[in-house]
């Protein structure tokens, strides 16, 4: 089952605040995907880009640019 993003915002510390369609807001911490995969790093160097995070196109997951993004399944099953 899908739990669409209707909205996302950058926190400090590298976290995000994650609302799903069904009304729940979770807060994904990031920053441990900069030591698993290498293509988050672009994140940690650069606050702007951070804060540019955006839902996809359907709620399927949060986007920054064509070469990082997130999946609205992974962004449910591991938010706090």
């Amino acid at each position: 089952m899908f739990h669409k993003v209707k909205n996302v915002n950058a926190l400090p510390d590298y976290k995000l605040s994650v609302q799903f369609c069904e009304g729940v807001t979770k807060i994904y911490d990031i920053a441990p995907l900069f030591e698993k995969y290498g293509f988050f790093l672009p994140l940690k160097g650069s606050p702007e880009l951070f804060s540019s995070v955006i839902v996809d196109q359907g709620g399927y997951g949060i986007i920054w640019n064509d070469d990082i993004d997130i999946s609205c399944d992974e962004l449910w099953a591991n938010s706090g």
